[in-house]
């Protein structure tokens, strides 16, 4: 009898093991797939960083300011452009020549005078500047020796370009016995004087 209910037990056991639900078995996992999945994640992440990513602008190249120009520079008395030569800054406009041979038209060098003689010394010179001589041009003393009372004559006339003039100075002689040398000079309308200095000597008795 007790052999038979030991048995008994046991098949039901059996069956009630048989008809139980099996515990599924999880599958395996593919390493190699894992590995592949994650680089992938980790190249997208890159690729989606990088493009997210924007350089900073290099700052642009200053192009170099270049210095002012250097102003040109004029004389004190170049405030009437007609009185300066084109091209020349500070340079007179106004220039003169003489011949030797026909400077002295009157009162040659050596000539006597008595002793508060007066007399016109005239001298021939000719305008090779390139400015015309009007108001205001003619002689002024030069500071040389002896003035000798000299008052210049006015010109009374337009000097042009390339023209010749007689230019003169009244003088009296000194009242003392001696010889005696006076340098006159052209000058513009501003007082400033240009060209060679002409010369009147003379001889006190």
């Amino acid at each position: 009898m007790k052999v038979r209910l030991i048995i008994l037990t046991l098949t039901a056991a059996l069956i009630l093991a048989a008809c139980a639900p099996a515990t599924p078995i999880e599958p395996t996992p593919d390493v190699l797939a894992i590995r592949t999945s994650a680089a992938n994640t980790v190249i997208a992440e890159f690729t989606l960083t990088a493009a997210a990513f924007t350089p900073t602008p290099l700052p642009p190249t200053e192009t170099p300011i270049p210095p002012p120009p250097t102003e040109t520079p004029t004389a004190a008395y170049a405030t009437d452009p007609t009185q300066i030569a084109l091209g020349t800054p500070g340079e007179l406009c106004d220039n003169l020549t003489f011949d030797n041979a026909t400077v002295d038209v009157t009162i040659l060098d050596g000539a006597q005078m008595t002793p508060g003689q007066e007399f016109v010394k005239t001298w021939k010179i000719k305008n090779t500047g390139i400015c015309a001589w009007g108001d205001g041009y003619g002689l002024i003393y030069a500071g040389y020796a002896d003035q000798m009372s000299g008052e210049p004559v006015p010109l009374g006339t337009l000097v042009e370009v390339g023209q010749e003039v007689d230019v003169s100075v009244n003088f009296k002689a000194p009242a003392k016995v001696g010889e005696y040398t006076s340098a006159w000079q052209m000058s513009n309308a501003k007082g400033i004087p240009f060209g060679k200095a002409i010369f009147v000597k003379i001889i006190v008795k």
